[in-house]
This record gives structure tokens, C-alpha cells and sequence, in this order.
């Protein structure tokens, strides 16, 4: 669940897919991500978690990379979403902060 008080970030990686192996940490680490935000491109997620909620997510996800192969980038949005992201072309963005019909 999104709060206020949740900090906003950017996920991107790139993960060297040539071995087996690195298709696996592929899935993994956007599997991960999933679980904390959504999907905004091929490897880039925009997340809204806790502080408490940062750490594991951090942690999950170097337990999930080969730092010799693979590089991972967190941002954090200041401002928000909202102040710091200019979209031009397709958004799919949810905000799942306010009342969700289904």
C-alpha cells in the first residue's frame, strides 16, 4: 500500500543476459520490483515505499545482481513523482495512493 509519507524512486538496471544465469537474475530482479512498484519501462520501475520498507527492498535486490556484470541505479525522486518526473508520449503511471475502483 502507497503512503504520504513513502519515499518515491526510480529502479533501473541492466543485467548482461548472455549466460543463462543473467536471464534468471533478469526475472528476478524484475519480479522484485514488482513488488514494490510498477512498470514504467523494459527495466525501469518507479517505486513508492517506507524507510523501513528501503532497506529490504535494497537489500532483495543486491542479494539478486552480479555487481561484476550487472549495474543497478536507485533514485530517489525528490518532490515526489509529481515535481520530478516530466513524461512525454505514453504514461501508463497508476496512482494507487487514492481510492482504486474495480
Amino acid at each position: 500500500m502507497w503512503r504520504a509519507a513513502d519515499v518515491d524512486l526510480l529502479v533501473c538496471y541492466d543485467v548482461a543476459t548472455e549466460e543463462p544465469e543473467g536471464k534468471r537474475r533478469l526475472r528476478h530482479l524484475a519480479k522484485a520490483c514488482e513488488g514494490y512498484g510498477q512498470r514504467v519501462q523494459k527495466s525501469v520501475f518507479e517505486c513508492s515505499i517506507g524507510d523501513a520498507d528501503m532497506a529490504r527492498f535494497r537489500h532483495r535486490l543486491l542479494k539478486i545482481i552480479n555487481t561484476d556484470e550487472d549495474s543497478l541505479r536507485i533514485y530517489r525522486l525528490q518532490g515526489g513523482r509529481d515535481q520530478a518526473v516530466e513524461v512525454h508520449g505514453r504514461d501508463h503511471y497508476m496512482d494507487f495512493s487514492g481510492a482504486l475502483v474495480i
